[in-house]
């Protein structure tokens, strides 16, 4: 079993693939930087959750 995200999370990432999703990759560092770029996120560990399941959701798609 692997770590449950929340809800904020899965929102906050959804948000982000549908309006910037042709941006985002299989590259986690790559989906660092984007999340910076495109959001306002207070903490760098909350970055890397988003980062890390917007990578999961693109490896999904192909």
């Amino acid at each position: 079993m692997g770590r449950i995200k929340t809800k904020l999370i899965k929102r906050k990432t959804k948000e982000l693939l549908g309006m910037h999703g042709e941006h985002f990759s299989t590259d986690f560092i790559k989906n660092k930087e984007f999340t910076n770029k495109y959001t306002h996120v207070v903490s760098k560990k909350m970055r890397n959750v988003i980062s890390g399941y917007m990578t999961r959701l693109k490896r999904q798609e192909k």
